[in-house]
Formats: C-alpha cells, structure tokens, sequence
C-alpha cells in the first residue's frame, strides 16, 4: 500500500488533547507514513500530550511556548541534528485573552490586541523563518483559519482581525517562499469542538448553525480535517500555495 507522506519528516505544533485539530491533522500524516516532531505548550500540558506523541511513535517530543525564542531554537537545532532537514509543518494554535476574546473588538485592549496577534499570527511567521534552511529541497507550512476571518461570525470577536492577518500571511509567505519550492497553505475548517473554542460565547449555537446551513448538512469531523491537511503537505498538493482551503461542509458559501 503507498502512503501519501512515506518517508516525510514533519512538525506538528499544537497538539492539546485528543479532540484538538492538531491531533486529527497528526494522526492522518502518521497513518499516511509521515514521521513527525510533537510539542507541548507547558508542563501542565505535557501530561496530555505525551500519550499521544507516544501513539504517534514521535522521536522529537518538546516543549513549545512561542513567545520563547529560546525554545523555538531547541526544537530546531534538535530537528537540525535528528533529520537533517524538514519536509512540513502545521502551525495549529491560536490564542487571545479571554477578558479580550469576549469583549467586543471595539473595547479590545492594546495588550490584548498584541497578544492575539503575536500567538496566533506572527509566530507562524517566525515558524516559517526557522523552518525554510531545512526546508531545502522544497516543503510544505499549513496553518489553521476560520470562516470569520472574512465574514462576522457573532461572538468570533477579535479572532475575525487576527485570522483575517494569518490569512493575508499566509498569501505573502506563499509568495516570498515560492521560488525555495516551500508552500504555503491555510486550512479553514468548519467549527469543531475544541478547547480552544469553548473560550467563544455560545459556541453550541454556531454549531447547530453550521449543521443545519451546510450545504451537506453536517460539521466536519478532526478525522475529516486531517485527510485534506495530509494530501496538501503531500506532494500530490506540490502545485497549491497561497490558498485558504475550507473544509466546512460548504458552509462558506451560503453566508
């Protein structure tokens, strides 16, 4: 049997838990042959991360906060030392303060604003400059967006401006990476029940929504988002970058 990602190397960065995206993406790179680098966000989470890297026979297994410079640096020399090089990476976190999340984008703080922006956006970027040296027969960098990143989505808030920015980052990364072969694509899923969205206020609600204004009547599955992010690092994908891919059900269309 051919697997999509046979001998590829990736970084899977955002695993939380078992109902995150980040695991569905991960597990599809593995069933499809990849053999991937896992990180944990702190010693709290580590707890919850470890069993699935270990089910994932994970060889790289570190910590990875993003606003530390110098932990970024370890993850990669370690990659560096490992492997030598780096076929794809998937950028899954997002994060802005809850006071800030809650509130409308007009009350948002300055800090909050920054925080937001930093986690959730600028640290792609930052990912993308420490992924491109071993990325040097080419590769792939997928991130994750969201529908309200073009349209309001009641209580998206301030994630709509900060997702709208990845999104428009993920364009000039594609753009500026190109002619290395590294592309660069973002994933816009349905809404998922995930951690990270339980912070939205009446999330339940925009579910049953998207289920019921889907064009195929449902929501997307993590197993569902992992099958189309495996085929875009795989080389069947090598002539797509720069695009947001919604993977919504067709919810998008009907907004």
């Amino acid at each position: 049997m051919h697997h999509l990602l046979a001998n590829k190397k990736g970084l899977v960065v955002g695993v939380a838990n078992e109902a995150s995206i980040a695991w569905g993406c991960a597990r599809a790179f593995r069933e499809q042959g990849a053999e991937l680098a896992v990180t944990y966000l702190n010693d709290k989470a580590r707890v919850h991360v470890q069993p699935l890297a270990e089910r994932l026979e994970s060889p790289i297994f570190l910590p990875l906060d993003v606003t530390e410079s110098s932990q970024q640096l370890a993850l990669f020399e370690a990659i560096a030392t490992k492997w030598g090089r780096l076929d794809f990476l998937l950028h899954s976190i997002a994060f802005a303060p809850k006071v800030d999340l809650q509130g409308r984008v007009t009350d948002c703080s300055r800090e909050g604003f920054i925080t937001a922006m930093d986690i959730s956006c600028h640290s792609l970027i930052r990912l993308a400059k420490s992924a491109e040296p071993l990325m040097k027969d080419g590769g792939s960098i997928l991130t994750l967006s969201y529908y309200g990143a073009n349209k309001v989505v009641t209580n998206y808030n301030l994630m709509g401006p900060v997702k709208a920015a990845l999104e428009s980052s993920v364009r000039y990364l594609a753009a500026e990476l190109g002619r290395g072969q590294i592309r660069v694509n973002a994933l816009s899923p349905g809404p998922v029940k995930t951690r990270a969205a339980s912070g939205l206020t009446d999330f339940d609600e925009l579910m049953s929504k998207a289920a019921e204004t889907a064009p195929l009547g449902q929501i997307v599955t993590i197993e569902q988002i992992g099958e189309m992010a495996a085929f875009l690092v795989s080389d069947k994908a090598r002539q797509v970058t720069g695009q947001i891919i919604y993977v919504d059900a067709g919810y998008n269309i009907t907004g």
